[in-house]
């Protein structure tokens, strides 16, 4: 999926990561009372993510895009001072999270290689775990910083 036309590349670079279009296939509420763990892939990657599901419902069957963007300034500017105080109190105008639904701060803390061309991704916003797996040339633009998880449902 392309990157949307609103944001541009700035100072640091692309806002946005990674970006897929993802097919849910199961949601797993039975071990925490407001979080679901949601499993899914396309045929590049696949991915777990726990989610609040208080604040967000997705079921399995339907389909989501799921952005990793290091800026929700839209001239892909840095805006990591001000997130570590609260990413929804930035001053700015529209962000790139106007166009989402569902949307954490959080640390990349690990990776893992996965056979010859694949790597494993592991993400924290907060305690709730995002897990990517897929080829490393799509996740070669991840590094151990502090991004965003965007999510809508498509």
């Amino acid at each position: 999926m392309s990157r949307p036309a609103a944001v541009s590349s700035g100072p640091s670079g692309d806002a946005i990561l990674v970006s897929e279009t993802l097919s849910v296939n199961s949601v797993n509420s039975e071990k925490y009372d407001r979080v679901s763990r949601i499993s899914g892939s396309n045929p590049d990657v696949k991915f777990h993510l726990d989610i609040n599901h208080d604040l967000y419902v997705v079921a399995a069957g339907e389909t989501i895009e799921l952005v990793l963007a290091s800026t929700l300034k839209l001239d892909g500017s840095s805006d990591i001072e001000k997130a570590k105080q609260g990413w929804r109190e930035l001053d700015e105008q529209p962000t790139l999270a106007d166009g989402y639904d569902y949307v954490c701060y959080g640390k990349i803390y690990r990776f893992e290689e996965s056979g010859v061309d694949s790597i494993k991704a592991f993400v924290s916003f907060g305690g709730l775990l995002l897990y990517l797996e897929g080829s490393a040339k799509k996740l070669t633009t991840l590094k151990h910083e502090y991004i965003y998880l965007l999510v809508k449902k498509v």
